[in-house]
């Protein structure tokens, strides 16, 4: 039915007590707490971003706070990162920037989606630069930027988000006062012809273009060599965790430990099933543990028939059945003394859980969801 009918009056819809009602005031007092965790360790991403900030060798390292963090929490990364010594940081949108004021003090934020028309309030307010990525946000800014310094984004390859190179060297940035002029490489994470093209054409963009700095390298472009460094490093996924490329491996160490409440624990006997579709049949008596955990949380359904696994107190439990919305079951036959209200760590080592389930580790990280308490080490 649409809001009211024809005369577009609502409260006849609405019981005479709803109408009476009041709100409940004292519900921001109450403490509710959450039956899913991800326990993040800030020791590990201090360290994953000065071993990256290692191989920048004289550039300055970076660190790309999109999608909040990469599902971390965007603010919680960058005050750890900023503590540390990183000054400069990336965000996607103008909502994401905002959401980070005020920034710790000496620190650089920039916009890599550039400016709208849409965004400019935004962007003539806010202590930020725009990352202009074509000629038409380049036209804006100089007309309504009042001189600010902007990045700019040159596209050398991958088609994505950035000027083209002949519209960068037939003059399109005259005017501006470029603080970093940036690309951004397709194919770092493989072993591609791609890089070193993306890697001559930037150096000609750099000679041709005046700008305080000169960016190339993300995570995996860290990985190739100092080569791809420039002035400035602009790593995402290692620092939470995220193999990029075979260099990184023993050097990056996992942040992110998801942890779920179990509500149940129920014996299940010889050839009943469990889930949505019968799709696991016990084949000796079980006890199965019922966690509050599901795809709208964002681990999916592809995880069932990988292996993928959780622990408690040494015991590997095996995910069983299909994943439901908030829902999922384990195998703990092995591991008796288990109860409502323990707590489950999920396996997730991103470049194991990824190979297994198809996902990419960037998926596996942004899509941990809201419901996920985010609790950082000390």
């Amino acid at each position: 039915m649409g809001q009211g009918g024809a005369d577009g009056r609502t409260d006849q819809l609405i019981h005479p007590l709803a109408r009476r009602a009041k709100p409940y005031r004292g519900a921001n007092m109450i403490e509710v707490p959450s039956p899913l965790r991800l326990r993040l360790d800030r020791a590990a991403l201090v360290a994953n971003w000065r071993w990256l900030a290692a191989q920048s060798g004289s550039a300055a390292c970076g660190a790309a706070l999109k999608a909040n963090g990469y599902g971390l929490g965007a603010r919680a990364v960058m005050h750890h990162l900023a503590a540390a010594g990183c000054r400069d940081f990336f965000v996607a949108t103008w909502a994401e920037a905002a959401a980070l004021m005020p920034l710790p003090e000496g620190a650089s934020l920039s916009v890599l989606h550039g400016a709208g028309a849409s965004d400019m309030i935004a962007a003539r307010t806010l202590p930020v630069r725009p990352v202009l990525g074509s000629v038409e946000q380049v036209v804006r800014w100089r007309d309504v930027g009042e001189g600010r310094p902007c990045d700019v984004m040159v596209d050398t390859g991958m088609n994505r988000l950035g000027l083209r190179v002949e519209e960068a060297l037939a003059g399109a940035l005259g005017g501006l006062r470029i603080e970093t002029l940036l690309s951004h490489l397709a194919s770092a994470d493989e072993d591609s012809a791609q890089n070193a093209q993306q890697l001559a054409a930037f150096r000609a963009v750099r000679d041709a273009i005046p700008a305080r700095r000169y960016s190339l390298a993300n995570s995996a472009g860290i990985c190739l060599s100092t080569d791809f460094a420039f002035d400035l490093t602009r790593p995402g996924i290692a620092l939470y965790g995220g193999i990029p490329r075979r260099e990184a491996a023993g050097h990056i160490r996992q942040v992110a430990f998801p942890e779920t409440r179990v509500l149940q624990v129920r014996d299940v006997p010889a050839g009943e099933a469990v889930g949505y579709g019968a799709a696991w049949t016990a084949h000796r008596n079980s006890r199965i543990a019922v966690a509050n955990l599901g795809y709208a949380d964002g681990f999916l359904r592809c995880h069932a028939g990988t292996g993928a696994m959780a622990s408690w107190q040494g015991h590997a439990l095996p995910l069983i059945g299909r994943v439901s919305m908030d829902l999922v079951a384990f195998d703990v036959s092995d591991a008796p003394a288990i109860g409502e209200g323990d707590w489950l760590a999920l396996g997730y080592d991103l470049p194991i859980v990824s190979s297994a389930s198809g996902l990419s580790q960037y998926e596996l990280l942004t899509g941990l969801g809201a419901r996920f308490e985010r609790i950082w080490s000390e």
